[in-house]
């Protein structure tokens, strides 16, 4: 295991200061000692991708997606070996960690894919018009291009699809952008087990020194300092709105502003009309149970919101929820800052009058916890923006509403969200409508009759959505187009054919 930062095809370890790995399930200190990134080191890796990009953006589709089969390969390779210190780095389940392998493999090939179309590109062309009057027109050529260097921030959630060889980066490295990845504290092992298979795939492919590079970052230093470089041209964010939102903040304040692409908050809001409530209270419960718990309640698109109609079968429908989540064990949360911002966000939730804990948790030893349940009526709700808020973890609130107007005044008071659900009959299809004419300006994702986790990647997803979800709704992090956020278009007036011949793919 490399414990040096990678600077190319180089490794680097000058400042003396070092990081180690956690087991969040033993609170175990891992032995590796992680070299953390000096300034020196910071600017060494920005200024080789930028010098890989002018070769590397040149390179055709068909190589950069040999890269990236390569590194899907040497992911899968390791076998045992990343998944057990992914295991020990998160206390996931093996399950949960070979479906994020697969899905991880699947997203670079998918992305190879993408760059040996070149579809990306998406060329325009208007031709000439020469006997146009009173004035001719020129041939003119529209295409996209890559922005040049990306810095990636690994998400603290999922080691390996939001991570070191995650969308972000293959979507990146599939347009012709150089990455440079900030390794996340919480797998760094998982992160230099992941960076060495690029780094070998890339010399066995031939491609430029530099057009991947991983530095271990110490506080919030070298993130600051990656965003500010002057040869940094984007970034991508899977995290917190705090996070996300310093990094944007960051990139505006340049004296060149650069896109911040950050993936943030959602409370994943879940709207259930009474006619699906008496359907099937039961089985209702447990898929949002299921959904809600699933991995300690740590994906981003958690259904942390539900909004239903008071009425006694709504009551019934609560009863059945405190059921299904009495049978969920404590699990271990990914690491301290997470555990605590949960308990924080918890306890913030219950000091609101008016708010009803139906299953409640308080710490527990370690980092292990259990899912919270709360209840407050609409009024309060509305009130209180505080409970507008993500509790990062197994926590569900469910506003309790008066009438459906009462509910379309809770959908139009939310932030934006990744995603917005609604639960309903087929007798009430209907009557969702004044509801969906809201939900698409509130979320970049809405689900009928189904729950926001597992996120499919494929063309026709939206991974994002308006703020707080996201800095940019109209760009996906998932999916084909999430290539869009690491391209610029340009226009070609005049050209000669042969001057752009392979630039386009007309």
């Amino acid at each position: 295991m490399i414990t040096h930062n990678i600077i190319g095809f180089q490794q680097s370890a000058t400042s003396g200061k070092y990081i180690y790995a956690t087991d969040p399930a033993m609170l175990a200190t891992l032995p590796e000692a992680f070299a953390t990134a000096t300034a020196e080191e910071t600017d060494r890796a920005v200024s080789k991708a930028h010098q890989a990009f002018n070769i590397y953006r040149k390179i055709p589709g068909t190589r950069k997606a040999e890269f990236l089969h390569e590194i899907a390969k040497g992911i899968e390779d390791l076998g045992q070996v990343l998944i057990e210190r992914i295991m020990q780095e998160t206390a996931y389940p093996e399950a949960r960690v070979i479906v994020e392998r697969n899905r991880t493999c699947a997203q670079l090939r998918m992305f190879a894919a993408e760059a040996i179309s070149g579809g990306w590109k998406t060329v325009t062309i208007d031709p000439a018009l020469p006997d146009r009057t009173p004035a001719p027109r020129p041939e003119i050529r529209k295409m996209m291009i890559p922005l040049g260097p990306v810095v990636v921030f690994g998400a603290s959630n999922f080691p390996l699809a939001y991570s070191t060889a995650g969308g972000d980066v293959a979507s990146a490295l599939a347009v012709g952008c150089p990455v440079i990845v900030k390794a996340h504290d919480s797998h760094i092992g998982t992160n230099a087990l992941v960076a060495e298979v690029i780094l070998e795939a890339a010399r066995k492919t031939g491609m430029p020194d530099g057009v991947f590079s991983s530095l271990n970052g110490d506080g919030m230093h070298t993130g600051q300092q990656l965003v500010l470089h002057p040869l940094t041209a984007a970034v991508g964010f899977t995290g917190s709105k705090q996070g996300g939102r310093a990094l944007f903040d960051l990139g505006q304040q340049r004296e060149n502003p650069i896109p911040v692409f950050a993936e943030m908050g959602s409370v994943n809001p879940v709207f259930i009309f009474p006619g699906k409530v008496r359907s099937d209270s039961k089985g209702l419960a447990g898929q949002l149970v299921a959904s809600m718990t699933m991995t300690v309640g740590q994906f981003c698109t958690n259904p942390g919101l539900l909004i239903a109609l008071k009425d006694h079968h709504t009551e019934a429908f609560l009863d059945e929820l405190a059921i299904a989540l009495k049978v969920i064990p404590e699990a271990s949360m990914l690491n301290h800052g997470i555990y605590k911002s949960f308990h924080r966000g918890v306890a913030a939730v219950r000091e609101v009058n008016g708010v009803i804990m139906l299953h409640d948790h308080q710490s527990s030893e370690g980092l292990r916890t259990a899912p919270v349940l709360a209840t407050v009526p609409a009024d309060v709700f509305l009130a209180h923006p505080q409970l507008h808020h993500e509790v990062f973890g197994p926590f569900s609130i469910i506003v309790l509403c008066e009438n459906m107007d009462e509910m379309l005044s809770v959908a139009g008071a939310l932030e934006g969200q990744l995603t917005a659900t609604v639960q309903v009959s087929d007798d009430e299809l209907t009557e969702t409508q004044p509801l969906i004419d809201i939900l698409i300006y509130k979320a970049g994702r809405i689900i009928m009759n189904g729950v926001p986790t597992g996120v499919e990647v494929c063309a026709a997803m939206t991974h994002g959505g308006p703020y707080p979800a996201s800095t940019d709704s109209r760009f996906t992090a998932v999916g084909h187009h999430a290539v869009q956020r690491w391209l610029r278009p340009v226009s070609f007036q005049n050209f000669p054919a042969n001057l752009i011949s392979g630039m386009t793919n007309d």
